[in-house]
């Protein structure tokens, strides 16, 4: 029989064995979200209300993204498991479920979160900054989110309202002097960063229209219409959402309005357009609209980027139609996989935010132009081109250089150089060689 002080060392011998196998799959400086086989992110976006029309789709394109590079080693051997919640486009929601990913999901990141005012509430009361919590590649413009006192450990995907409205301005200014220019834009953060832009542009417009979040409908948009018809609005700039830019084109085109209509990058996606009206056929209201985007068109299928990023959501989200939103999401997790194998093989909060700051300026992505991100700036890109739509709902260049307004958002001028940007890494998997 075993003595009892023998039994004892056995047991000893076991916990201190068992301990050493723990331990050796822990990775060094081990950070909450992070283990030797998985890195946890975590976002929250509209799946559902009023919101979700094809802003739905940019969470799960992430994640199908993400699966692809699962598939090809993931980053340093270890899988990305992207936690996705519902926030509904409500900012209490937005709160909610960011508190259960830190505190139950316990991610290591959150990424790709959608809206201003869903953002501005997280950072209020959750307190990301103060906990150290990177948050990357915000999909909003709001020029706010730029700044790194306020918001250290957020940075931006998209270029700013304010350098949006800017570059639009100077658009207008140069092929539309003279003609009756309105604007129809949200009565909120989004709103005001475009209107800040205008101003500072020095674009003024003959009709505005403000619309409150959420009341966009075909009953509401009947109002702006008369609005605009009635100041002989020439030229009509939509700077809203896609939900709303849906609705004014769908009452002006039943009433015979027809004026030259240019599209803020936010609600100028076709597929959306079709969900919002329930239409197939509502893609072609866009034709002959001017629109901005920073990214290809989605239906650019000569585009590399475009190609494998279709390549991937035929695999891995079968049945999905690919589009704008589908586009933006996977750029977003291509330049997440990129800051997270430029923030190390045992890669911690503080490394990964140290790893934007130096060196997100330099990663690959389908934008045309490189982040503005450094250590004084959590800017995204910085520039659009110009296109028409066609009837099949795709942004056609105007010019065949595509030629890229670029500017701040301050007082900054609007410059403008031929389109550039990184080549696409090899199989669309960054390696940040």
């Amino acid at each position: 029989m075993i003595s009892l002080r023998r039994k004892k060392s056995i047991l000893a011998a076991v916990a201190v064995t068992s301990f050493a196998l723990v331990a050796s799959a822990v990775p060094a400086n081990a950070e909450v979200g992070v283990s030797s086989t998985e890195i946890k992110l975590g976002t929250t976006v509209p799946m559902t209300g009023i919101a979700a029309p094809g802003y739905s789709k940019v969470a799960p394109a992430m994640k199908a993204y993400f699966e692809y590079i699962n598939d090809n080693g993931g980053v340093y051997g270890r899988k990305i498991n992207l936690v996705i919640k519902d926030d509904r486009y409500i900012p209490q929601e937005a709160i909610n479920k960011t508190n259960e990913l830190i505190l139950k999901d316990k991610v290591f990141a959150l990424v790709g979160q959608l809206g201003t005012a869903n953002h501005l509430a997280v950072t209020s009361k959750v307190r990301i900054a103060s906990r150290n919590i990177p948050s990357l590649f915000l999909n909003t413009g709001y020029s706010g989110f730029a700044d790194v006192k306020k918001f250290r450990t957020s940075f931006m995907h998209f270029p700013t309202y304010v350098a949006e409205a800017k570059i639009l301005s100077s658009y207008i200014k140069e092929n539309f002097t003279g003609k009756k220019t309105c604007l129809l834009v949200q009565n909120d953060e989004f709103g005001a960063d475009a209107e800040k832009g205008f101003a500072t542009a020095g674009l003024t417009f003959d009709e505005t229209v403000k619309y409150v979040s959420g009341t966009q409908s075909a009953t509401t948009a009947q109002t702006w219409i008369t609005r605009f018809a009635g100041a002989k609005c020439e030229v009509v700039v939509l700077f809203s959402v896609s939900s709303a830019t849906a609705a004014a084109l769908g009452v002006a085109s039943a009433a015979g309005y027809k004026p030259q209509w240019i599209l803020g990058s936010v609600g100028a996606d076709s597929t959306t357009l079709k969900i919002a009206l329930n239409n197939p056929q509502a893609q072609a209201l866009l034709n002959g609209a001017i629109g901005v985007s920073f990214m290809p068109d989605a239906l650019d299928t000569t585009d590399e980027y475009v190609k494998l990023f279709r390549e991937v959501n035929t695999k891995y989200s079968p049945g999905v139609d690919f589009d704008t939103n589908v586009l933006v999401g996977m750029n977003a997790a291509m330049l997440t996989v990129q800051a997270l194998r430029a923030a190390g093989q045992n890669p911690t909060r503080r490394s990964l935010i140290t790893a934007m700051e130096r060196k997100g300026s330099t990663f690959a992505s389908a934008a045309y132009g490189n982040l503005a991100v450094s250590r004084t700036s959590r800017a995204g890109f910085t520039g659009y081109w110009f296109g028409k739509f066609n009837l099949a709902g795709a942004l056609i260049p105007l010019d065949a250089g595509r030629t890229v307004y670029t500017t701040d958002s301050a007082t900054g001028p609007v410059t403008k150089a031929s389109a550039k940007r990184a080549a696409l890494p090899a199989k669309g998997i960054p390696t940040n060689s």
